[in-house]
């Protein structure tokens, strides 16, 4: 992905920068798209990921009122749920090694998303039209080099924001065969830049710095 607008997008309200376990996503309204993207969740570690994402996600729309916080929360909750359609030995093997952005699993995991929202959506109640706004932000939420609104710029948000946690430190450093304290120096210099609100930088920093404290990545390296 290539660097955010020189100015982030902002808000006058206060960012909630406490530990995300404190306030997990709230309610059942989306309970039913769980349970259909149960098969889906267990790749790649999707059933941590995607829990996580979506509880950051709802402190961004908290911060973004005038986003459409169900068209958010819905396409953050299936933005990854690709990765249970493909080759989960290639997972690893090209989504996270060499030129990684471009893997070309990733562009397929995309896809393969688009296919599960088409699929678990409609029989939901879901409106054509709505499904059609949450493919349009999975087409290409880790591959498009640009984001196409307000509330694709929050689900990109959110879907980076985990990895600065403690449990996507942990996660994603073994997918990248870093050790801790490494794979959050990366965190600090390719990662951060790329967030496009005010709100998820904030978040980043606070977290990012108390996942540094509890793994003792100052001396643990």
């Amino acid at each position: 992905m290539s660097a955010p607008p020189a100015a982030r997008l902002t808000t006058n309200l206060t960012v909630d920068t406490s530990p995300i376990v404190l306030t997990p996503a709230a309610g059942t309204d989306l309970d039913d798209v769980w349970r259909a993207v149960v098969p889906e969740s267990r790749a790649r570690s999707n059933d941590v990921h995607l829990p996580m994402s979506l509880a950051y996600a709802e402190r961004l729309c908290a911060v973004h009122p005038r986003a459409d916080a169900r068209l958010v929360r819905v396409a953050t909750l299936l933005h990854d749920t690709g990765w249970g359609r493909v080759d989960e030995e290639r997972i690893l093997s090209e989504g996270f090694t060499g030129d990684w952005r471009k893997a070309e699993i990733r562009y397929e995991h995309e896809r393969q998303g688009c296919l599960v929202a088409r699929e678990v959506l409609p029989p939901l109640g879901y409106a054509p039209e709505f499904v059609d706004r949450v493919t349009a932000i999975i087409d290409g939420h880790d591959t498009r080099p640009y984001s196409l609104s307000l509330e694709d710029s929050l689900v990109r948000d959110a879907d980076r924001l985990w990895r600065f946690d403690y449990a996507g430190i942990a996660l994603a450093a073994g997918w990248f065969r870093l050790d801790p304290a490494t794979y959050a120096d990366r965190l600090e210099t390719e990662i951060l830049p790329e967030l496009l609100t005010e709100a998820a930088h904030t978040l980043a920093v606070a977290h990012l710095a108390r996942s540094r404290a509890l793994l003792k990545t100052d001396v643990l390296r």
